[in-house]
């Protein structure tokens, strides 16, 4: 009959001799030392990294899916390329609308201008105010100084920074809840002088929300 003996890590079988034959077998077997439960952790989660592709790959996946061909985009009839992301189900903004929009200018994808990062005239406090104005009207006719008492107790003119012109005119036919992307060139944007990161003569995306149209004065 054979028997097991223990050397350290590794384990010996000898077989014991039988009547007139002596018989010796050796068998070698290494023991494998039970695995602590961090052990099974860590084995299943790099067992996981291998299998699936890097958070950062699906993220910059997810990423290009939203980038939409220059073919895809219509043409206003001032010549700006746009393209409507959310059409929106609420009235349709005409020349001479006032209106309400969120609006973000992006140059290579960093948001440089934003209305939902506005500053109070009063104070060092960041807000995010809607854009007021008049579709179709003068670009910055709006922003003159016409100071009022806001809901937040300071006296302040309109806190959102300053629009590109291409916005004044590019929002007509939206809808209200409606979100349209718009590639504005320098001459519809900021020009020789930029803005921000916008650097001088750059071209650069302008992303609008159309929250509401005001009703006319006296109605």
């Amino acid at each position: 009959m054979a028997s097991l003996q223990r050397f350290g890590t590794w384990a010996v079988e000898c077989s014991k001799p039988s009547s007139n034959i002596v018989q010796t077998k050796q068998v070698i077997r290494p023991i494998i030392p039970p695995l602590s439960r961090r052990s099974v952790i860590l084995i299943s989660v790099l067992s996981l990294d291998l299998i699936s592709p890097p958070l950062q790959t699906l993220a910059r996946e997810r990423r290009n899916r939203k980038v939409i061909p220059v073919e895809e985009y219509l043409t206003s009839s001032d010549g700006l390329k746009y393209f409507d992301i959310v059409e929106g189900k609420g009235p349709v903004a005409e020349k001479g609308s006032t209106v309400l929009v969120h609006f973000d200018c992006a140059y290579r994808g960093i948001t440089a201008i934003s209305s939902r990062e506005s500053k109070l005239l009063a104070g060092n406090r960041s807000i995010a105010q809607p854009y007021e104005f008049k579709v179709g009207a003068t670009p910055g006719k709006e922003r003159k100084r016409d100071f009022v008492d806001n809901p937040n107790g300071l006296f302040s003119a309109q806190a959102s920074p300053k629009p590109p012109p291409a916005m004044y005119s590019v929002v007509e036919g939206m809808k209200v809840g409606g979100k349209r992307t718009v590639i504005v060139p320098p001459e519809a944007g900021y020009g020789k002088r930029g803005m921000n990161e916008i650097p001088p003569g750059a071209t650069f995306d302008l992303n609008i929300e159309l929250l509401e149209i005001m009703p006319p004065e006296g109605k």
